[in-house]
């Protein structure tokens, strides 16, 4: 298919980076990469008019695109300076990892379901952005690559996974949804030290669950 982004999606894209930042979004870095992504080249034909509504949508696999806001605020709180590490744990469309891409961020990005790891990794590539991609159970994360600058799970966890907070650096962040049921809170888990971690919490959200032993 091919992938046209016109002036129009980026009118319908101006308007939304508007509206997240009446929603709370400061860092205008952030935005800026979110209005670099065309997040309509991540859903199907048929939500193309909605693409820039503030809102989740399905993309295959049981899971979702997460809505704009939600990537804008958990991109924000990574607090990402170019270069830095970050392992995500749920690559989905590919548009959150694109997103972390355009912050100057080196990514590595576990996708659980196969279809979409074969999809998003296709489309990743075609817009030039070259992370780190891989199926497999996030849980684990990716300690051959530790420690990392931050940590973002983009599903909701149970809790929180000891492999993901021992793959942190000193002074590094993990940004997870965490709860079990239809909405989850967003949690800043900081590194203070090798033992020492400590937590903010940042409202609720929505998230599709996280699942393991899903893939290897």
């Amino acid at each position: 298919m091919e992938r046209v982004d016109t002036y129009r999606h980026k009118g319908l894209r101006k308007r939304l980076m508007d509206e997240l930042r009446e929603l709370g979004i400061r860092d205008e870095r952030v935005l800026d990469a979110c209005f670099n992504v065309p997040r309509h080249f991540f859903l199907s034909s048929a939500f193309l008019e909605f693409a820039y509504d503030n809102k989740a949508f399905q993309i295959g696999a049981g899971q979702t695109i997460s809505q704009p806001f939600t990537v804008a605020k958990q991109t924000e709180l990574l607090e990402i300076k170019k270069g830095d590490k970050i392992l995500e744990i749920g690559t989905g469309s590919g548009y959150q990892t694109c997103v972390l891409c355009e912050m100057g961020a080196k990514v590595w990005s576990i996708e659980r379901q196969k279809l979409l790891a074969d999809n998003s990794k296709v489309l990743i590539r075609s817009l030039g952005y070259r992370p780190n991609l891989y199926y497999g159970d996030g849980y684990k994360g990716k300690p051959a690559f530790a420690p990392f600058d931050g940590i973002i799970v983009t599903c909701g966890a149970p809790s929180i996974p000891e492999a993901l907070l021992s793959q942190l650096k000193i002074g590094g962040k993990l940004i997870i949804p965490v709860g079990e049921g239809k909405t989850q809170v967003m949690l800043e888990v900081t590194r203070n030290s090798a033992t020492d971690f400590s937590k903010r919490e940042h409202g609720n959200f929505a998230f599709v669950p996280m699942l393991n032993d899903r893939a290897r």
